[in-house]
């Protein structure tokens, strides 16, 4: 993400729109697109869902698989999320190694779901201290037109709270050929999200298109949930070398309780 991606020209307009509170599509400037959500989209996942946010899609699937618990954390199961930024899903992304974006999305995904506590990973024991579940999150984006992040977020959640935990045999193998076991453990009331902003100028928008996006001159998000009626900041990353001063924190930090109960309304009807 950079105004460096955007000509002069498209830099100054959507400036001068933003200044103005317009945007292109119509939308205001904290005002979320349309979200669509399906569920069980894969067959050899325990759990997964597609989530389209405008036209962002991406994919999200959740394998369990039976595993050795960490030396750290032997009373727990293991969480491990990844991602891949395939050409298909925008033409920023290459083939090859990894990039900065390619890392930074698991990266980001994980912290947000992993210090929400969503996940009850005490409950994924199988045999104390030998073997644990470990829950693989993987995510595919199809199609990036912007702020791709909280939508793999979205995608995560709702593949998580669809998913089932597979039964073992005699001998701790997964046996696909029985019923699943139950559902995930996870907090009724613990949902993670995240909320990016973008900054062009003085202007601080949310949920930009692609085009929107490569305009912007920082980016800044926050993993938010929501535990015993108290809003919980579980992540921040911020990216893009223009500074944010105090009042714009603090209108982002006033910001995110309502548009973390508008979100959640609008997934809730997914799981």
């Amino acid at each position: 993400m950079s105004s460096m991606e955007a000509s002069n020209a498209t830099i100054e307009n959507f400036k001068r729109m933003f200044e103005q509170g317009k945007r292109f599509d119509g939308r205001g400037l904290f005002d979320l697109r349309q979200i669509t959500a399906e569920t069980k989209v894969s067959n050899s996942a325990e759990g997964s869902a597609r989530i389209r946010l405008g036209k962002t899609e991406v994919l999200a699937g959740v394998k369990l698989a039976p595993g050795t618990p960490y030396p750290d954390s032997l009373d727990k199961g293991n969480l491990i999320v990844s991602g891949d930024l395939l050409p298909l899903a925008s033409p920023r992304f290459e083939s090859g190694p990894p990039g900065f974006e390619a890392i930074e999305l698991p990266r980001l995904l994980d912290r947000a779901i992993r210090e929400s506590h969503v996940i009850d990973l005490s409950k994924l024991v199988i045999k104390p201290n030998e073997k644990v579940w470990t829950v693989y999150i993987d995510v595919y984006p199809i199609n990036d037109d912007g702020n791709l992040l909280d939508a793999a977020l979205m995608a995560c959640l709702v593949a998580l709270k669809t998913a089932q935990i597979p039964a073992l045999n005699e001998n701790n193998l997964v046996d696909y050929d029985k019923p699943a076991t139950g559902k995930m453990p996870l907090s009724a009331d613990i949902m993670p999200l995240s909320f990016s902003f973008f900054k062009l100028g003085n202007t601080l928008v949310m949920d930009p298109t692609r085009e929107e996006e490569e305009s912007m001159e920082v980016r800044i998000t926050f993993g938010v949930s929501k535990w015993n009626g108290q809003y919980m900041i579980n992540s921040c990353q911020k990216s893009g070398a223009a500074p944010l001063n105090r009042a714009e924190i603090e209108k982002i930090v006033a910001l995110l309780p309502k548009k973390y109960e508008e979100l959640i309304e609008r997934l809730k009807k997914f799981f």
